[in-house]
């Protein structure tokens, strides 16, 4: 069974992974409320799949109060609740420069605002004996990298989450996972590929070469094959799989 009819939250909408899995979840049939801080994009997706939309930011407990009680208001109960608002790893600095500042901004939108959405929503599943979470991390949250502590630990701060949630949610019908895209070529990567191109003198195509010949396939993974996976995952037929990081990277380990 597919997830039809379904009233689905995702966050991070406007674009890359959040815009294909929320048009993934559509063709599905589900109700979709699209969240993010981009009205334009979130206009356009909403004027090609018919979804609601929210203009919200959910790095505050405020943001994510307010997204949970629109999508409740516009369209019910929340069923699916998909964790991909995020900020990456661009202009992050080695640990010994890294700011305090930074390290905030990458954990209130990359964990806390999972966390808030997730103890928000999981209450409608818990009710209607059914509910699926999907953590959108990172291959970044076990593999480390320089200049990314703050995203990694973020990351892999869902990983925890997920598995905490997926214990909280089994008794009552509802499932927890988390997908771990490689390098995916979304608007959020291509700021962190110039901020690397800018510092090693090459150009940004250099950067994304070098990315895709991290991959046996020689190229870098797509939105929609990640999307794919979260929308198999929030369906009746993922209902066997919780608790588990799943990793979308081609065979890399990136």
């Amino acid at each position: 069974m597919t997830p039809g009819g379904r009233v689905a939250l995702v966050t991070g909408a406007g674009r890359g992974i959040g815009r294909a899995t929320a048009l993934a979840l559509v063709a599905r049939g589900a109700r979709v409320m699209a969240v993010s801080r981009t009205e334009k994009e979130l206009a356009s997706l909403a004027a090609e799949a018919g979804v609601e939309y929210l203009v919200e930011s959910v790095g505050t407990s405020e943001g994510c109060e307010h997204a949970v009680a629109e999508t409740r208001r516009r369209l019910g109960p929340i069923e699916i609740l998909v964790n991909n608002a995020a900020v990456g790893s661009a202009g992050e600095q080695p640990i010994w420069e890294q700011t305090r500042e930074t390290w905030r901004e990458k954990l209130d939108l990359n964990l806390d605002g999972p966390f808030e959405l997730t103890r928000l929503a999981a209450r409608d599943m818990v009710r209607r004996g059914f509910g699926r979470v999907v953590m959108v991390s990172s291959t970044a949250a076990e593999v480390g990298a320089p200049r990314m502590s703050a995203y990694s630990a973020s990351k892999a701060g869902l990983l925890g989450l997920m598995r905490s949630v997926a214990q909280d949610l089994a008794p009552h019908g509802a499932t927890c996972n988390a997908v771990l895209p490689g390098w995916v070529r979304t608007e959020m990567a291509e700021r962190s590929a110039a901020r690397e191109a800018e510092r090693r003198g090459i150009s940004v195509e250099q950067v994304w070469a070098e990315r895709a010949a991290e991959y046996p396939e020689g190229r870098v993974v797509r939105a929609e094959e990640v999307a794919a996976l979260i929308a198999f995952l929030a369906s009746d037929d993922g209902s066997g799989i919780n608790g588990q990081a799943i990793t979308v990277a081609l065979g890399g380990l990136w």
